[in-house]
Protein backbone atom coordinates (compact mmCIF):
# COMPACT_ATOMS: atom_id res chain seq x y z
CA UNK A 1 0.00 0.00 0.00
CA UNK A 2 2.98 2.38 0.39
CA UNK A 3 4.11 2.21 -3.19
CA UNK A 4 0.38 3.17 -4.52
CA UNK A 5 0.31 6.05 -1.82
CA UNK A 6 3.93 6.94 -3.12
CA UNK A 7 2.54 6.80 -6.95
CA UNK A 8 -0.90 8.56 -5.83
CA UNK A 9 1.56 11.34 -4.13
CA UNK A 10 3.41 11.59 -7.97
CA UNK A 11 -0.28 12.08 -9.19
CA UNK A 12 -0.89 14.86 -6.41
CA UNK A 13 1.93 16.49 -7.57
CA UNK A 14 0.94 16.39 -11.29
CA UNK A 15 -2.65 18.02 -10.37
CA UNK A 16 -1.39 21.07 -10.13
CA UNK A 17 0.12 21.14 -13.77
CA UNK A 18 -2.04 22.13 -16.44
CA UNK A 19 -0.71 18.99 -18.08
CA UNK A 20 -1.62 16.64 -15.69
CA UNK A 21 -4.56 14.95 -17.51
CA UNK A 22 -1.61 13.81 -19.78
CA UNK A 23 0.45 12.70 -17.35
CA UNK A 24 -2.83 10.44 -16.41
CA UNK A 25 -3.88 9.44 -19.40
CA UNK A 26 -4.19 5.31 -19.90
CA UNK A 27 -3.21 4.87 -16.09
CA UNK A 28 -5.57 2.91 -13.96
CA UNK A 29 -5.23 1.96 -10.20
CA UNK A 30 -6.41 -1.93 -10.38
CA UNK A 31 -8.01 -4.05 -6.99
CA UNK A 32 -9.40 -7.14 -6.43
CA UNK A 33 -12.92 -7.77 -5.91
CA UNK A 34 -13.94 -11.71 -5.87
CA UNK A 35 -12.39 -13.28 -8.62
CA UNK A 36 -11.69 -10.49 -10.50
CA UNK A 37 -9.59 -7.47 -10.98
CA UNK A 38 -10.84 -4.48 -11.54
CA UNK A 39 -9.45 -0.87 -13.09
CA UNK A 40 -10.39 2.82 -12.08
CA UNK A 41 -8.77 5.92 -14.35
CA UNK A 42 -5.73 6.62 -11.84
CA UNK A 43 -7.60 10.35 -12.02
CA UNK A 44 -10.50 10.04 -9.67
CA UNK A 45 -8.33 8.60 -7.40
CA UNK A 46 -7.76 10.79 -4.51
CA UNK A 47 -6.20 8.16 -1.86
CA UNK A 48 -5.99 4.65 -0.30
CA UNK A 49 -6.51 4.58 3.36
CA UNK A 50 -6.41 1.50 5.58
CA UNK A 51 -9.64 0.31 6.43
CA UNK A 52 -11.49 1.93 9.67
CA UNK A 53 -14.56 1.89 11.64
CA UNK A 54 -17.76 2.97 9.61
CA UNK A 55 -21.03 4.68 11.26
CA UNK A 56 -23.78 2.87 9.49
CA UNK A 57 -26.81 4.74 8.05
CA UNK A 58 -30.30 3.07 8.70
CA UNK A 59 -32.62 2.45 5.31
CA UNK A 60 -29.79 3.03 2.90
CA UNK A 61 -29.03 0.40 0.63
CA UNK A 62 -26.97 -2.76 1.61
CA UNK A 63 -23.77 -1.99 -0.09
CA UNK A 64 -23.48 1.70 1.38
CA UNK A 65 -22.25 0.61 4.53
CA UNK A 66 -21.98 3.81 6.16
CA UNK A 67 -20.00 7.12 6.60
CA UNK A 68 -16.42 7.58 7.30
CA UNK A 69 -14.48 10.58 8.97
CA UNK A 70 -11.74 11.62 6.96
CA UNK A 71 -9.90 14.32 8.07
CA UNK A 72 -12.82 15.96 9.44
CA UNK A 73 -14.42 15.08 6.19
CA UNK A 74 -17.51 12.91 6.32
CA UNK A 75 -17.81 10.60 3.41
CA UNK A 76 -20.05 7.95 2.04
CA UNK A 77 -18.64 4.74 1.63
CA UNK A 78 -19.57 1.71 -0.43
CA UNK A 79 -18.57 -2.09 -0.31
CA UNK A 80 -17.49 -2.99 -3.88
CA UNK A 81 -18.72 -6.29 -3.86
CA UNK A 82 -21.73 -5.80 -2.16
CA UNK A 83 -22.40 -3.50 -4.88
CA UNK A 84 -21.88 -6.01 -7.41
CA UNK A 85 -23.56 -8.43 -6.21
CA UNK A 86 -20.67 -10.76 -5.14
CA UNK A 87 -21.78 -11.44 -1.45
CA UNK A 88 -20.07 -10.08 1.69
CA UNK A 89 -16.65 -11.22 2.40
CA UNK A 90 -14.98 -10.61 5.85
CA UNK A 91 -12.66 -7.65 5.63
CA UNK A 92 -8.91 -8.47 6.68
CA UNK A 93 -5.91 -6.60 6.85
CA UNK A 94 -5.65 -6.30 2.63
CA UNK A 95 -9.13 -4.73 2.82
CA UNK A 96 -8.72 -0.96 2.47
CA UNK A 97 -11.02 2.29 1.16
CA UNK A 98 -9.98 3.63 -2.18
CA UNK A 99 -11.20 6.99 -1.87
CA UNK A 100 -12.49 8.35 -5.04
CA UNK A 101 -13.41 12.04 -6.71
CA UNK A 102 -16.34 11.71 -9.17
CA UNK A 103 -17.81 15.09 -10.26
CA UNK A 104 -18.86 16.73 -7.01
CA UNK A 105 -18.68 13.95 -4.80
CA UNK A 106 -15.82 12.02 -2.89
CA UNK A 107 -16.52 8.42 -1.57
CA UNK A 108 -14.88 5.98 -0.68
CA UNK A 109 -14.94 2.13 -1.89
CA UNK A 110 -14.16 -0.68 0.47
CA UNK A 111 -11.76 -3.25 -1.93
CA UNK A 112 -10.75 -6.64 -0.99
CA UNK A 113 -7.47 -5.50 -2.25
CA UNK A 114 -5.07 -2.97 -4.46
CA UNK A 115 -3.36 -4.65 -6.66
CA UNK A 116 -1.62 -2.18 -8.98
CA UNK A 117 -1.08 1.43 -11.21
CA UNK A 118 -0.97 -0.22 -14.47
CA UNK A 119 -0.99 1.61 -17.79
CA UNK A 120 -3.23 0.14 -20.23
CA UNK A 121 -2.78 1.79 -23.72
CA UNK A 122 -6.33 2.92 -25.71
CA UNK A 123 -5.96 0.07 -28.65
CA UNK A 124 -5.62 -2.17 -25.85
CA UNK A 125 -9.12 -1.85 -24.53
CA UNK A 126 -11.94 -3.49 -25.59
CA UNK A 127 -15.91 -3.34 -25.30
CA UNK A 128 -17.41 -5.33 -22.91
CA UNK A 129 -18.90 -8.56 -23.95
CA UNK A 130 -22.55 -8.39 -25.02
CA UNK A 131 -23.17 -12.19 -24.04
CA UNK A 132 -23.60 -13.56 -21.16
CA UNK A 133 -25.74 -14.14 -17.94
CA UNK A 134 -28.15 -11.09 -17.09
CA UNK A 135 -27.08 -11.62 -13.55
CA UNK A 136 -23.44 -10.49 -13.81
CA UNK A 137 -24.87 -7.12 -12.42
CA UNK A 138 -21.30 -5.07 -12.57
CA UNK A 139 -20.82 -5.58 -16.05
CA UNK A 140 -23.25 -2.14 -16.02
CA UNK A 141 -20.65 -0.89 -14.65
CA UNK A 142 -17.87 -1.47 -16.80
CA UNK A 143 -16.85 0.33 -19.94
CA UNK A 144 -13.92 -1.69 -21.41
CA UNK A 145 -11.62 -4.69 -21.12
CA UNK A 146 -8.32 -3.83 -20.79
CA UNK A 147 -5.44 -6.22 -21.62
CA UNK A 148 -2.64 -6.15 -19.54
CA UNK A 149 -0.10 -8.66 -20.60
CA UNK A 150 -1.74 -12.23 -20.48
CA UNK A 151 -4.50 -10.92 -18.05
CA UNK A 152 -7.43 -8.67 -18.64
CA UNK A 153 -8.83 -6.25 -16.05
CA UNK A 154 -12.84 -5.10 -15.60
CA UNK A 155 -12.75 -0.92 -15.89
CA UNK A 156 -14.63 0.75 -14.17
CA UNK A 157 -17.05 3.83 -14.92
CA UNK A 158 -16.79 5.74 -11.86
CA UNK A 159 -20.39 7.59 -12.19
CA UNK A 160 -22.10 4.43 -13.57
CA UNK A 161 -20.42 2.54 -10.39
CA UNK A 162 -21.68 5.33 -7.93
CA UNK A 163 -24.91 7.36 -9.81
CA UNK A 164 -26.74 4.11 -11.44
CA UNK A 165 -30.59 4.89 -10.97
CA UNK A 166 -30.29 2.83 -7.67
CA UNK A 167 -27.94 4.86 -5.95
CA UNK A 168 -30.12 7.50 -4.35
CA UNK A 169 -29.22 6.80 -1.59
CA UNK A 170 -25.57 7.61 -2.27
CA UNK A 171 -26.86 10.78 -2.84
CA UNK A 172 -29.23 11.29 0.23
CA UNK A 173 -25.71 10.23 2.50
CA UNK A 174 -23.86 13.04 0.65
CA UNK A 175 -26.44 15.92 1.63
CA UNK A 176 -26.76 14.33 5.27
CA UNK A 177 -23.25 15.47 5.45
CA UNK A 178 -23.89 19.04 4.24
Amino acid sequence: MDETNRLLGMQEETNSGSDSRDTQKGKYMTFKSGPEYFGLEIQYVQQIIQFQSITKIPETEDYIKGLINLRGRIIPVVDVRLRFKQGACEYNDKTCILVIHVKDTIVGLVVEQIAEVVEIKEENILPPPSIGRADKAHHKYVYGIGKVGNTVKLLLDPEKLLYDDDSSDLESSKLKEE
